[in-house]
């Protein structure tokens, strides 16, 4: 954080609203002046939608519906959110080496503040990149319901959010991208492949759908396919009641370890 941005919280001593502003501005002002992590966590969806997309087209009937972007674009929505909030804890690593997390520990600034902040710019920035992904599905032949895209961008965002808070809590007890970068990558790619991201897994063995099952992300994964056809039952009843759990299980998780590292 800048020594502005610290007098300002410090002489002030505002409220949890004014500090969760002014870490939002201030990291989302970062973000614009190098909007590099923004293209590059989008550059990966649009070449599975370009590239792997219409090799869907033919199977479209072995999903059980009549538009396969209706099955392909929620799963990389999902992946967009999963993978885009996981990296987030990088820039905080970066911060804390610069001793912007030092410069924290000495305002009155509410410690959730300073995380809510944070996580509100990675909420915005994936809900710029979710909007661009669904437009250019639509270029591709996506014909889904509106108001179900709708919700299953709101999920993406709880889901996003939930990620982002779990990568700050990760940067903040490793301090390190060595040890970040792996430990994401292990969390990530099993989720990847079990949750049915990229293909539903009803079209996998037995076995493998009862390991999917036991991932909440897959449920997840299931409501925002179901909102894209416009089937609000059962499914997005579940896919929200997990998206809801793992938000507030992970932002309590995060909370705790900001409070902790800037005590």
């Amino acid at each position: 954080m800048s020594a502005a941005s610290v007098a300002a919280i410090a002489l002030a001593k505002p409220s949890f609203a004014r500090v969760t502003w002014i870490v939002f501005w201030r990291q989302l002002r970062i973000a614009l002046r190098n909007p590099a992590w923004v293209i590059i966590g989008l550059a990966q969806p649009i070449l599975y939608l370009g590239l792997f997309g219409p090799l869907l087209v033919p199977l479209s009937s072995s999903f059980g519906v009549t538009n396969a972007y209706t099955i392909f674009v929620p799963g990389l929505l999902v992946q967009l959110g999963i993978f885009g909030a996981l990296f987030a804890g990088f820039g905080l690593v970066a911060e804390w080496r610069a001793g912007v997390i030092e410069s924290e520990r000495v305002t009155p600034a509410s410690r959730s503040a300073l995380l809510l902040g944070r996580i509100l710019r990675d909420v915005s920035q994936l809900l710029v990149q979710g909007i661009v992904l669904i437009a250019l599905g639509y270029a591709f032949g996506l014909r889904a319901s509106p108001p179900g895209m709708v919700y299953g961008l709101l999920l993406t965002l709880l889901l996003g959010a939930s990620c982002a808070a779990a990568s700050y809590a990760l940067a903040l007890v490793t301090k390190s991208e060595d040890v970040l970068a792996p430990l994401v990558n292990s969390i990530a790619l099993p989720v990847l492949l079990l949750s049915g991201i990229l293909l539903p897994m009803t079209l996998a063995p037995k076995w493998l759908q009862v390991v999917s099952d036991i991932i909440p992300t897959k449920h997840i994964v299931d409501a925002i396919r179901a909102s894209f056809v416009g089937d609000f039952g059962l499914p997005i009843l579940w896919g929200t009641i997990w998206s809801v759990v793992i938000f507030a299980v992970l932002m309590w998780i995060a909370t705790r370890t900001f409070r902790r590292e800037n005590a």
